[in-house]
């Protein structure tokens, strides 16, 4: 297909779209976030091995949270920036500490609960909390090493103010695309199958031994369906779909066109929402592992239940409105 054929791409598909997910994604993950580590400070000296990397797993979220604010003003003026380039950077950077290091401490968790579950004898005692610190420092310095090289890339074109690309001008999209592949290589598909081999096995392993308790299997088994759609929803496609945009961009340079572009562009935007959606999808970890929190959870629903209830028998006539406020108040 020649160049004068190309169909026009719908640019202006993120603008009406990334807006309203990232304002919920604000909102929903400071709330979530925030009573999550809330929880885990109040209850430190009762922490785990585990929980050392869930509260990484929230320092992540709180760190791109706290850029969301600027990517949404970004959106709602059609693609103009207005922070300057150094902040357009280091925006884009917190996004992929988040991105990247969620999937690693998520992959930590993963390992630890196999080897409590299946190796407990070999790691009894062995695995400290220090051991648990030093391998999340170790993670943070692997996910910013690895995410270094995307703050050299242009985020303008040709030093035009007014835009923050998420990866990069038409110009270096090539080399972008390579560097772009063996991120995911090595920070999603890596931890994704070492994420999957471990679960797969605990679960084996669980069904196999009868003196196993149930309550046990029933845990493993809804860590492993909330990590399932942690990766289906937030980072399979995000990165699917990433790299095949990338490349459509590469093939438009060289004068290719096809009519899957503007479907692939418009999926990629999708995805980008998807992908936020992690920072308010992680603290279901939090929710898992600490029966605290959904006791008070429990309770909390409990008590709205019983509010709405009330007020709806007094707007009814059941019940008198004032003693309905004073029940509220």
């Amino acid at each position: 297909m020649n160049k004068s054929s190309c169909p026009r791409v719908s640019f202006y598909f993120e603008h009406r779209f990334l807006p309203p997910v990232y304002i919920l994604v604000f909102i929903l993950g400071l709330v979530a976030n925030g009573w999550g580590l809330k929880s885990l400070l109040q209850n430190w000296k009762k922490l785990g091995n585990v929980n050392v990397f869930v509260l990484n797993l929230g320092l992540a979220d709180i760190l791109y949270l706290l850029t969301v604010p600027f990517l949404v003003v970004y959106y709602f003026m059609g693609s103009k920036w207005i922070f300057g380039d150094a902040f357009c950077k280091i925006t884009r950077f917190c996004f992929n500490l988040n991105l990247y290091g969620s999937i690693g401490f998520l992959t930590c968790i993963s390992v630890y609960r196999y080897l409590a579950i299946v190796h407990p004898m070999r790691v009894m005692g062995r695995i400290t909390v220090t051991h648990s610190v030093g391998i999340s420092a170790m993670v943070w310095l692997l996910v910013s090493v690895q995410s270094l090289p995307d703050m050299f890339y242009s985020k303008t074109f040709r030093n035009k103010p007014g835009k923050c690309y998420e990866t990069t001008d038409k110009n270096y999209v090539e080399d972008y695309l390579n560097y772009s592949l063996g991120r995911t290589l090595t920070g999603f598909c890596i931890p994704f199958l070492i994420t999957l081999g471990c679960y797969g096995h605990v679960i084996v392993f669980l069904c196999r031994t009868k003196t196993t308790d149930k309550v046990l299997k029933q845990r493993c088994l809804k860590l492993l369906c909330i990590l399932i759609l942690l990766f289906s929803v937030c980072y399979i496609p995000y990165h699917v779909f990433k790299n095949l945009n990338l490349w459509s961009r590469v093939l438009s340079r060289q004068k290719i066109c096809s009519e899957w572009f503007n479907g692939v562009y418009i999926a990629h935007q999708i995805s980008r929402g998807l992908v936020c959606l992690n920072s308010a999808l992680n603290p279901l970890v939090y929710l898992h592992g600490n029966e605290d929190i959904l006791a008070q959870l429990r309770r909390r629903l409990q008590q709205a239940r019983q509010i709405f209830s009330r007020l709806n028998l007094a707007n009814s006539g059941c019940v008198p409105v004032a003693q309905a406020a004073d029940e509220v108040e």
